[in-house]
């Protein structure tokens, strides 16, 4: 299988990983409670705040570990899970792409529909602080 690399040198089956992982709602709740509890919690307690199967919440936990997500080390017999900032990182910078103004593929020129939809926000925005 080939990997190829996006222009950031992030592999592109990351983005894939990832978005995979999030694409379900058990695991998107499982990473808002680890956040929201401090960053790290216990197998036990994420495992607790969730009405299905502990072998559903451990397949939960291996995707997001899979994907990068989540980290784990081993303290006695309990495995305390942690947020990978790193690898999240990844979805914002991605989904940044979409804050700006819209960019209109057009060989080389200026779209010029874009040139007047600024052309007019700039008029309104002086008539309004008129």
């Amino acid at each position: 299988m080939l990997m190829s690399k996006t222009t950031s040198g992030v592999r592109r089956d990351a983005y894939k990983d990832v978005f995979g992982a999030l694409a379900h709602p058990a695991r998107r709740r499982v990473l808002l409670a680890v956040y929201f509890n401090g960053g790290a919690m216990t197998a036990g307690e994420i495992a607790a705040m969730f009405a299905h199967a502990w072998q559903t919440t451990t397949r939960h936990l291996q995707v997001l570990e899979a994907a990068g997500l989540l980290t784990h080390e081993r303290q006695g017999r309990m495995r305390i899970y942690r947020i990978e900032r790193k690898r999240l990182a990844l979805v914002s910078d991605w989904l940044a792409h979409f804050q700006g103004p819209i960019r209109h593929r057009t060989g080389g020129k200026q779209d010029v529909r874009h040139k007047e939809n600024s052309k007019r926000q700039e008029e309104t925005t002086k008539a309004r602080c008129a």
